[in-house]
């Protein structure tokens, strides 16, 4: 499935669909498929900063990095003991998204040695069908979704307590509403732009999708999923199976960096 048809939520009613009539069930969402919700408005009104598409510059040699040695790619696991330690280590009010973002964010600027000049971006996909006025209809087919943005220095992010880092996801997490969305969808109608990854991490979250549920008459998967990462620069958030208190974390980093990053896992 492309993700020009479906975002993650969307993915998982077709397939939850697709199994529930190979059952020969009656459809527990159908589909609703008329996309002109979020079209484009006439004329475009690009109302805020989107940030999210800035082309930041690699003062830190992490492109050469990336380039010179071999990648390497591990999971962490990360239990509900550990999450709720990290929550404590943040000393703010927070989602576990947004600690545990904040947390590997921090880790990843850290192992890959950035300057503390160096401008860095985070992008994370924030689920807009509550957050439209009027909400999205139940089973909206299509992309829900839209990116929003942190951009600082990496100085700010390493050399300040973890709750700084927390903060400023949970003020991206915050500025994502209604007006924010459409000034999104219009500025991409305008520009057709791509957003860029230089300095920057993207997080993606499937932790919360429940694609190990899926039966198509033989019983449930034993595991799912991606058979890899779109993108170096992409951590992804995966379920633990059944296990719905705990997350599984994927990404790839140079061997000498995630050396690093796997030391400071370790809290």
């Amino acid at each position: 499935m492309n993700h020009n048809m479906f975002d993650g939520i969307a993915a998982m009613e077709f397939l939850n669909s697709w199994a529930e009539t190979a059952r020969g069930l009656p459809l527990s969402v159908p589909p609703f498929l008329d996309r002109t919700l979020l079209r484009p408005r006439t004329p475009p009104k690009i109302e805020f900063p989107h940030n999210e598409f800035e082309d930041l510059e690699d003062i830190s040699g992490t492109g050469k990095l990336y380039s010179d040695e071999k990648l390497v790619y591990k999971s962490f696991l990360f239990g509900p003991e550990k999450l709720e330690r990290l929550k404590i280590m943040a000393e703010t009010r927070s989602t576990t998204f947004q600690t545990l973002t904040g947390f590997l964010w921090r880790a990843r600027c850290q192992a890959l040695g950035l300057k503390p000049d160096q401008r860095i971006k985070l992008l994370f996909a924030a689920d807009g069908r509550s957050r439209f006025v009027p909400e999205l209809p139940k089973g909206y087919s299509g992309n829900g979704i839209v990116f929003t943005y942190c951009v600082t220095t990496a100085g700010e992010v390493t050399l300040n307590p973890l709750s700084h880092s927390v903060c400023l996801v949970k003020r991206a997490v915050e500025m994502v509403n209604d007006g924010f969305m459409r000034s999104a969808i219009d500025y991409f109608e305008v520009t057709r732009a791509r957003p860029s990854l230089t300095a920057t991490l993207l997080i993606t979250s499937w932790a919360k999708l429940s694609f190990h549920t899926k039966d198509f008459g033989w019983g449930e998967p034993v595991v799912s999923g991606p058979v890899g990462l779109p993108e170096k620069e992409v951590i992804l958030f995966l379920p633990c199976g059944s296990d719905t208190k705990s997350i599984n974390v994927l990404l790839g980093l140079p061997g000498s960096a995630m050396k690093v990053f796997q030391g400071i896992m370790d809290i």
